[in-house]
């Protein structure tokens, strides 16, 4: 990659830009690949169990904010129903 970034600062002008355009690409690719190679993948035990935890967390989360919901919906309603 640095490379490339001295190759654009050497060139200038769209005619410069265009000529360095296959060696950029080219080290990209190359910097993708490299990265790609040190990616992990989870196993399907692991999906699996953070799944899991997701929708567990999901569902403790809705009912919470369902209750609070519910109790400041009543009591609002109570309140402005006092008012009158």
């Amino acid at each position: 990659m640095a490379k490339a970034a001295t190759m654009m600062r050497d060139e200038e002008g769209l005619g410069g830009k265009l000529r360095s355009f296959p060696v950029r690409v080219s080290s990209f690719l190359s910097d993708v690949r490299n990265e790609m190679r040190k990616v992990t993948f989870p196993s399907r035990k692991e999906v699996q169990a953070t799944t899991l935890v997701v929708i567990i967390t999901v569902i403790i989360f809705g009912v919470y904010f369902f209750a609070i919901d519910y109790v400041i919906g009543s009591s609002v309603t109570w309140l402005l129903h006092r008012v009158k």
